[in-house]
């Protein structure tokens, strides 16, 4: 197959087009209205989404997103483009490179179609969530089967299904965290990981697995002993039970005895309102104001050169790692 037929597809969650409430709202309405991500009844779950959440919740969100906005838009599809044209620089012209949102724009359908149009005839289709979740990943997958098959000749697709113990995705991880460390010396180390509902893992979601071999594959390349860091879930959200230990109650806490702690997020690929917001602004105020003096992220991989030499030998894989 002519190289000049191949694709390689970077997938994200997406963000709001605006940090305005009726932006936050139609991007909240696509996200929440997923099976995989929320799979309450669904007349309930809509009747409850229209009437309480989006009403209630799009307007805090939205200044929420204001607060991190930047002359380029959202960092997570700012990143993406950074990233996505970093990759195209090492991969060439013979294959291409592009992005796509799985909510939001550009959207999974809009760049098969294209693709479909230019004659692409296969698409390595990276989805940037390294721990596999059907609430993440697997809706990404989904979608994509959902939109190759509403086209009369639809590209071969090559899916990445989990990255969490690549080497250098490792090793891209450890460098930002070394880089942070540069600045001078902590007390204790966190992974933060976005939360899931308990009952999503007991009826076997491998999230929670993959994103503990993460943490550990992480410290373990760092050399830290294992009371050197504390992994945590953030962003919960409604009543059932979801994974612990909960960020927004254990770090607080950590401010008594840890007072420099340094944080990182290898769940997420590119800084976004979860890592910029929730734990760059909230939870390190909840840090300070619980006694401790510091606390420093770690910036995500974004664009970081590291993270492209990992995406570059992951691009030109095959099968569904």
């Amino acid at each position: 197959m002519p190289t000049a037929r191949r694709a390689v597809l970077l997938v994200n969650l997406g963000s709001p087009a605006a940090p305005t409430r009726a932006a936050v709202s139609r991007f909240l309405e696509e996200f929440l209205s997923d099976r995989r991500v929320v799979d309450l009844n669904p007349i309930l779950w809509g009747f409850l989404r229209r009437a309480i959440i989006l009403p209630r919740r799009s307007g805090p969100v939205a200044h929420a997103y204001a607060s991190i906005w930047t002359p380029e838009g959202s960092p997570l599809v700012a990143y993406a483009r950074a990233v996505r044209d970093a990759l195209r620089a090492r991969l060439g012209s013979d294959v291409r490179v592009e992005i796509a949102m799985r909510y939001g724009e550009p959207s999974i359908e809009r760049m098969l179609s294209e693709f479909a149009r230019d004659g692409i005839e296969r698409v390595r289709a990276i989805p940037l969530f390294p721990q596999y979740s059907e609430t993440t990943t697997g809706s990404v997958l989904a979608e994509l089967e959902r939109a190759r098959a509403r086209l009369p000749r639809g590209p071969e697709l090559d899916p990445l299904r989990s990255h969490h113990a690549d080497p250098g995705y490792i090793a891209a991880l450890a460098a930002s965290v070394r880089a942070e460390l540069a600045r001078g010396p902590v007390d204790h180390f966190v992974w933060s990981f976005h939360g899931l509902p308990v009952r999503y893992v007991r009826r076997g979601d491998p999230y929670e697995r993959e994103s503990r071999e993460t943490a550990r594959l992480l410290a373990r390349e760092l050399g830290l002993a294992d009371d050197q860091w504390t992994l945590v879930w953030q962003s919960r959200f409604g009543r059932e039970p979801w994974l612990e230990p909960a960020a927004d109650r254990l770090v607080p806490e950590l401010a008594r005895t840890k007072p420099r702690i340094l944080i990182a997020c290898p769940g997420f690929a590119a800084d976004c309102l979860e890592t910029l917001e929730e734990i760059g602004l909230r939870l390190k105020q909840s840090f300070l104001a619980g006694g401790g003096t510091e606390l420093r992220l770690v910036p995500c991989l974004n664009a970081s050169e590291p993270w492209v030499d990992a995406l570059e030998r992951l691009a030109t894989a095959s099968g569904p790692g």
